[in-house]
């Protein structure tokens, strides 16, 4: 990788990180606090959430009805992702501490905070904490993922793929087999420093 792209990709990290601080502080100086495990709004807000509630009947009547049609099929996907994520948690606990990669944190990924949001009602905060659940494992097997792949195979695709995770910039470049085995042991290094 050349040094234009190298510096590129640092310039894109750093903006992304800057990104995402101005977005929290943002948030967090506009509509509520974060003590612990507790989200608190403004009791203003607060009130205004609270009016905003819709019972379960009206949003049993007004809900769409492909929305219930369909629920014991989205539903359903607990089965499948409650054994992707003890498989997978499973593997991370017992091969990083081999390969010496620092393990990812699940809480880090799958987040529960928006049943604290009062204009949910139960099943929208039920609906919720599952979509919480889902996208949170698969951002966490993800992670998982892209950390194996730099350990064992961080080179890049020949042709052009999309959702490519951050460490993948960084891979070798298709069919540079200059000196590959010493710098897979060069990522496989860098990896355990990294966390």
């Amino acid at each position: 990788m050349n040094d234009r792209i190298r510096h590129l990709l640092a310039q894109m990290s750093a903006l992304e990180d800057d990104l995402r601080t101005a977005l929290h502080e943002q948030e967090t100086s506009v509509l509520y606090q974060i003590k612990g495990k507790r989200v608190e709004f403004e009791h203003s807000i607060k009130e205004a959430h609270g009016r905003l509630k819709q019972g379960f009947f009206h949003w049993l009547v007004t809900n769409r009805p492909q929305n219930l049609i369909t629920g014991p099929i989205i539903y359903g996907m607990i089965i499948p992702l409650a054994m992707l994520d003890l498989f997978v948690s499973f593997y991370q606990v017992t091969c990083f501490p081999i390969y010496g990669i620092a393990k990812l944190r699940r809480a880090d990924y799958i987040v529960f905070d928006r049943q604290q949001l009062e204009y949910l009602n139960f099943i929208e905060k039920f609906h919720c904490t599952y979509c919480a659940y889902g996208s949170g494992l698969v951002a966490y097997v993800y992670a998982i993922i892209a950390k194996t792949e730099q350990y064992f195979c961080p080179i890049k695709h020949a042709r052009k793929i999309l959702g490519t995770h951050a460490r993948y910039p960084l891979f070798l470049d298709y069919g540079d087999a200059a000196d590959y085995e010493a710098r897979l042991e060069e990522y496989r290094a860098k990896l355990a420093k990294m966390e």
